[in-house]
């Protein structure tokens, strides 16, 4: 790994230099939380069942929906123009050595759907042709070997949202927040998560380069692909401190279950301290969110709300009412820029009904609900609500600000520092 101090002007223009020399222009920015390693999910997404018989995309997880959608011409649309260009490039357009061969009528018609669907300016609305689909469904099926990191787009540019524990991405030293300026020297402006996806994975023990931008520093990191084995949980109570950690790594179909041994064997520890760990967890299951919070939560409490703006009655998920923390307990929940939505849910839920802080960074901000949704062999992904907390705060917007900010630098994490989780622990000692 090698790196460059840069003052901020200097920042900027290498950045634009990377960004845009021999960029591939991709009409579809599909901003997808892309897990790139060969996990049951991928970028947040997990394919399951919609919970509660909703139809729509609970925290992080897609019903694959069939295509049902009004195929009816919308008369007030005038589409002379689409048709001018459409005969203009029949009839004109010459093939050079610069160009791609002439592509069929379907390819034609997939190209045109993917502007449309980029024209709404929503990361989280993309239309995948066939191919990206298929590509989708083979990230899901983990089929592949990866790095071990998630990556999202932020300010139109390729970010880490998390690298997973004890991955060859966390093992390298990639952090939360790192701008993925070039992959294999390949400019990232205009690359759509899908297609950074084709170029991250691949044959186990090959290797990728990164050029990455991180606080003024231009670093180019080596990783080595392997099948990654995601970690979900890891608990266990200090002796020296007293206080009892639980890790989440992720909400998966499992981590009700593994949160419930957890938390049994927190109870019968005797310990009155609990720190819930949430740092890089990108999310999940809302049936595991929901489950884990109602620990904490009299029964009915709201946990998270889907807020369709009036297009369909919003969605309340509620506490199931465990409720079953010792008297006394205090709760500290660390969150960071890769904590990300079904984390993002819990944690909120936490907070708002004031029964835990949160200590760290500002979470990712990953707050909308999408459906997935078959197009002839092609998926429409497409944002139909959002992510509200208890007491109505836009998850999206901007994501979760913990109680008590605390960052952990690059330095320390590479040290084995950790101020966040020295901070929770004076916190559950103090109360301040």
């Amino acid at each position: 790994m090698s790196d460059n101090n840069l003052n901020k002007p200097k920042q900027k223009e290498l950045k634009q230099t990377y960004l845009k020399q021999g960029a591939s222009k991709i009409i579809s920015r599909a901003v997808l939380y892309a897990l790139i390693a060969a996990l049951s999910f991928v970028g947040g997404v997990i394919v399951a069942q919609p919970s509660s018989g909703s139809a729509s995309l609970a925290a992080s997880h897609l019903p694959f929906l069939e295509n049902t959608l009004n195929a009816l011409p919308d008369k007030s649309a005038n589409l002379n123009d689409f048709w001018e260009v459409w005969n203009t490039l029949q009839s004109k357009f010459v093939e050079t050595h610069a160009s791609s061969s002439i592509p069929d009528t379907q390819k034609k018609l997939w190209g045109a759907i993917e502007g449309l669907t980029a024209s709404y300016g929503d990361p989280y609305t993309v239309f995948m042709p066939p191919s990206d689909a298929k590509v989708f469904q083979e990230d899901i099926a983990g089929s592949f070997g990866g790095v071990g990191m998630e990556i999202g787009i932020k300010d139109n540019v390729l970010t880490v949202i998390s690298p997973l524990k004890g991955t060859p991405a966390a093992r390298v030293g990639i952090l939360p927040g790192d701008e993925i300026i070039a992959i294999n020297k390949h400019s990232t402006d205009g690359l759509s998560i899908d297609a950074a996806v084709k170029l991250i994975r691949g044959p186990r023990g090959t290797t990728v380069t990164f050029t990455i931008l991180r606080k003024g520093k231009v670093l180019t990191i080596k990783v080595v692909r392997s099948i990654i084995q995601v970690p979900e949980i890891n608990y266990g109570l200090n002796a020296k401190t007293g206080v009892y950690h639980i890790a989440l790594y992720t909400f998966s179909a499992n981590s009700a279950g593994l949160f419930d041994k957890a938390f049994t064997a927190f109870k019968k520890s005797g310990s009155k301290k609990l720190v819930l760990d949430m740092r890089g967890n990108p999310g999940g299951y809302l049936t595991a969110a929901v489950n884990i919070a109602s620990h904490f939560l009299p029964k009915g409490a709201i946990v998270v709300t889907e807020d369709y703006e009036g297009k369909r009655p919003n969605i309340i998920h509620r506490s199931l009412g465990y409720n079953d923390v010792p008297t006394g307990t205090r709760i500290a929940v660390l969150i960071n820029r890769g904590s990300a939505s079904a984390a993002e849910i819990l944690s909120g839920a936490l907070q708002d009904h004031k029964k835990a802080i949160l200590i760290g960074t500002r979470s990712f901000g990953k707050g909308s609900v999408q459906q997935l949704i078959n197009v002839d062999g092609g998926s429409l992904k497409v944002t139909v609500a959002r992510w509200l907390t208890p007491s109505g705060r836009s998850i999206s917007d901007g994501g979760l600000t913990p109680n008590i900010e605390v960052d952990r630098t690059q330095a320390q994490f590479l040290a084995g520092k950790d101020p966040q989780m020295a901070r929770a622990v004076q916190f559950l000692d103090t109360g301040k």
